[in-house]
């Protein structure tokens, strides 16, 4: 499994912005979760998902916001599963506890811990450089990668922005889009074999 712990960047200067993430994330991604995003402490929250690319989109885009610090945790869990993320247990959300305490002082603000240390250690250091390429990305090339992401074409995209399919191919170009999607596919593909060994969750006896 693979356990998300979100926590806020800056919030004893800034408005609660945790409460408006939960409830955002699970009405998008409610039916992907097996424990639905919920507060654990103060502006922290945390949700579990047995899906790698649902675990890894929801970071990515966290961390687009700027606004948060990720951990990125996987690992066993303590089953039968409770109802609230805040009741579950198990190596999973040890991981994601160690993992976001790291995230608070990377300069992504990300990081990952795994039930395999090393291999771990390689996907978060690949998921870095993804957040590096992204970082980089003007609001153009924003604009674009988000109207692709909907499933738009190029050609479709240029029409929606009142430009020619030229500018938006040397958008694409420039703003990494292909390789980023490349690169995604890549590390969803690596993280659910890491999860492989232990997806049948087995009881937790810590």
């Amino acid at each position: 499994m693979y356990v998300l712990t979100v926590d806020q960047i800056a919030s004893r200067s800034n408005v609660d912005r945790a409460g408006h993430a939960v409830d955002l994330l699970n009405a998008r991604y409610r039916d992907r979760l097996l424990l639905a995003a919920d507060r654990t402490a103060g502006d922290e929250f945390q949700l579990a998902t047995d899906d790698a690319g649902i675990a890894l989109t929801i970071a990515l885009d966290l961390l687009r916001d700027s606004g948060w610090s990720v951990g990125l945790g996987q690992g066993d869990v303590r089953t039968p599963l409770p109802t609230s993320t805040r009741a579950a247990t198990g190596a999973a959300f040890y991981a994601a506890r160690d993992a976001v305490t790291r995230a608070k002082k990377a300069p992504l603000r990300f990081a990952l811990s795994a039930s395999d240390a090393q291999r771990g250690a390689d996907l978060e250091a690949l998921i870095v450089l993804l957040l590096h390429l992204r970082e980089r990305r003007t609001a153009g090339g924003w604009e674009v990668a988000d109207l692709l992401h909907e499933g738009l074409t190029q050609a479709e995209a240029a029409t929606r922005l009142g430009l020619t399919e030229s500018s938006v191919s040397r958008r694409v170009a420039v703003a990494g889009i292909r390789a980023e999607a490349a690169a995604t596919e890549a590390i969803v593909r690596l993280l659910t074999d890491l999860d492989r060994p232990g997806r049948h969750h087995r009881e937790d006896t810590r």
